[in-house]
């Protein structure tokens, strides 16, 4: 009964996704197109004017086609229906692309901030008009890219994941713009270094907060608005519930949070009723629709081995007891 109940939530969640990956899909595809045709661009005039900082957001537009390139590919097989040994489908696989992105991200960094340092200690010839005016073709184009990502549903970190690189890659031009006028102004080579450190100083906080959001779900987290305790003891103060043990709540995917745990329901009360009710509280005030309750009545006393007061029909309980009358123990 209860597989039948989550069945149907599952199904109507999905049939929401398609339609909304299709156009997000869309509008991945237009900021791609953009930001192709602007890096090509972009790397010539680098290497023509002699700017790392054009170089380095250059990389960091690589590093955009690829978290677009990955977003879109992972669209795809987050569609796919499950099968096989893939009960949850392979929805995950956005996870890994933001893991992925992160991590390019953070390398990347390391190695632009090496070769800027570099050009800290030794300045080069820098060309400062061509890097003044290839930044600001930069900002429009990336401010193009961005609104077009804003269309996209930024819940999925997959696609939070490329936002993020370019709104990283617009805070980077305008740093960029920057140092071209103070080369042009007043010929300070450096402050193509400096600018290029501003970028790698973008990209690792964009890049640590991606490893920090993906790794909290592949490490089975509670999403961070949705804790645990609290909602044990909602759940513990509903009619007819003596006890809520074993409680998990994790997310499939960003956006896709799902609850399990076990409870016991007062002696001679309805424990089909007590579930539903448990379930559409969760859906209604925590927003989790993947739900699995193991709902029992509480034990028979006399039968219960072991006098201290935890479930005996447990061996091995995670996490507090909940119960109505008192704290988590």
């Amino acid at each position: 009964m209860s597989g039948g109940h989550g069945h149907g939530h599952g199904h109507g969640h999905g049939h929401g996704h398609g339609v909304r990956a299709d156009a997000d899909a869309r509008w991945l595809v237009g900021a791609l197109t953009v930001i192709v045709a602007f890096m090509l661009g972009e790397v010539v005039v680098g290497l023509v004017a002699g700017s790392l900082a054009l170089l380095s957001d250059a990389a960091h537009m690589l590093t955009d086609v690829a978290s677009i390139v990955l977003a879109l590919i992972t669209m795809r097989l987050a569609a796919r229906p499950p099968r096989g040994g893939f009960t949850y489908g392979l929805k995950r696989a956005e996870i890994l692309s933001a893991q992925a992105n992160g991590l390019t991200l953070v390398l990347l960094a390391a190695w632009l901030a090496y070769e800027a340092v570099r050009r800290l200690i030794e300045p080069p010839e820098v060309t400062g008009a061509l890097v003044l005016g290839t930044a600001l073709v930069g900002v429009a184009v990336n401010l193009a890219a961005t609104w077009m990502l804003s269309r996209a549903n930024r819940a999925s970190l997959n696609v939070e994941g490329a936002y993020q690189h370019i709104l990283t890659d617009l805070y980077a031009f305008v740093a960029t713009a920057v140092a071209g006028l103070v080369i042009v102004v007043s010929g300070f080579g450096r402050a193509d270094a400096i600018a290029s450190l501003v970028v790698v100083a973008l990209m690792l906080k964009s890049g640590y907060g991606l490893l920090r959001e993906s790794g909290r779900i592949f490490l089975e987290a509670a999403p961070a608005d949705l804790p645990p305790e609290e909602i044990g003891r909602a759940l513990a103060t509903r009619r007819h519930v003596a006890e809520v043990h074993d409680l998990h709540i994790w997310e499939i995917t960003s956006g896709l949070p799902a609850a399990s745990a076990h409870v016991l329901v007062e002696r001679g009360q309805d424990c089909h009723a007590v579930r539903e009710d448990l379930e559409r509280f969760v859906e209604t005030a925590y927003g989790i629709t993947h739900t699995t309750l193991q709902v029992d009545h509480v034990p028979d006393p006399l039968l219960q081995i072991g006098g201290d007061g935890k479930a005996g029909h447990c061996d091995d309980p995670h996490g507090p007891v909940h119960r109505a009358d008192d704290e988590p123990s």
